[in-house]
This record gives structure tokens, C-alpha cells and sequence, in this order.
């Protein structure tokens, strides 16, 4: 994480000239205020970076030492499919396109918001997706069998 802190702490440093020498050459303040505004970003995250690499051990990538064979294993879960994005975005387009006409159809689409999002936070956790959200072992101590028939929210 320390490479990518000082590669963000860079790119702040560098705007920094950027700023200036744009100001003074073009007295434009939109594009200044942007440019602070990606200052203000670059350094948020080159510190978070940074903060966070001095908490934690050094990974695999930040070690000279290291062998390939030190960074394989489990990367985290990346789910196959799913259809709840779509029904996410028709639902927040329905609650948009319902502050421009009426409130009405935004409470149609707040209600539809929420239970998208909510099919997409509890996607693998519940229905015949469920395994997924736990181990083998979390369900057999549960008392469940890994896979299930009954599903959630018309999946």
C-alpha cells in the first residue's frame, strides 16, 4: 500500500504547480477550483494509503524478499451473475425521473430503491444463492444443508 500512497501522493504534488501555473495564466475559476478539488482528492487518498500501510504488515507486493508464491490463495468472493444492479438502476431512474414529475412516482421508486437494494445486499445470504454467504461449515453448524430452494424477493 505504500507504493500506492506516495503514486496518489504524487499526483497531488504534481497538481499543485499544475494549479498555480493555470491560475495565474488563465484566471479561469472553474477549472482552478476543480483542479484544488482533485488536490484535495489525491492527498485524501495518499494519506489514507499511507496511514493504513503503517497499521498493517507489509503485503507480498510491497516486500522485495517476497516469492510469487506468497501472494496466490483466496483473493475474496466475486459473485457470478446478478440481476439486482439492473433493478437497482430502473429503481433510482423511477425515483430521478419522480422528483421532476410528481411525488408519487418517487415514492414508487423509493419503495422499489429499497427493496432493490436490499436484494442486493442480502443476494447471498438468503434463497438459493445462500451457501455462497457462508462457509460449508457455518451451515452444517447452523443445522441447514448448503443449498436451498426457497428464494427472495421473485429471484
Amino acid at each position: 500500500m505504500r507504493v500506492e500512497g506516495y503514486l496518489f501522493g504524487f499526483i497531488a504534488a504534481f497538481l499543485l504547480p499544475v494549479t498555480i501555473i493555470y491560475w495565474l495564466l488563465s484566471k479561469d475559476p472553474t477549472g482552478t477550483a476543480c483542479l484544488v478539488m482533485s488536490i484535495g482528492l489525491g492527498f485524501l487518498v495518499a494519506y489514507y494509503l499511507l496511514f493504513t500501510a503503517r497499521r498493517m504488515d507489509a503485503r507480498p507486493e510491497d516486500r522485495p524478499d517476497s516469492e510469487i508464491s506468497e501472494g496466490s490463495g483466496e483473493v475474496g468472493f466475486f459473485p457470478p451473475h446478478s440481476w439486482w444492479p439492473i433493478m437497482l438502476a430502473a429503481s433510482f431512474a423511477t425515483t430521478m425521473i419522480g422528483l421532476v414529475i410528481g411525488p408519487f412516482l418517487a415514492l414508487i421508486g423509493g419503495v422499489m430503491l429499497f427493496i432493490s437494494a436490499s436484494g442486493l445486499l442480502f443476494e447471498y445470504y438468503v434463497g438459493i444463492n445462500r451457501s455462497q454467504g457462508y462457509t460449508v461449515g457455518e451451515l452444517a453448524a447452523m443445522g441447514e444443508s448448503p443449498t436451498s430452494h426457497r428464494k427472495f424477493l421473485g429471484e
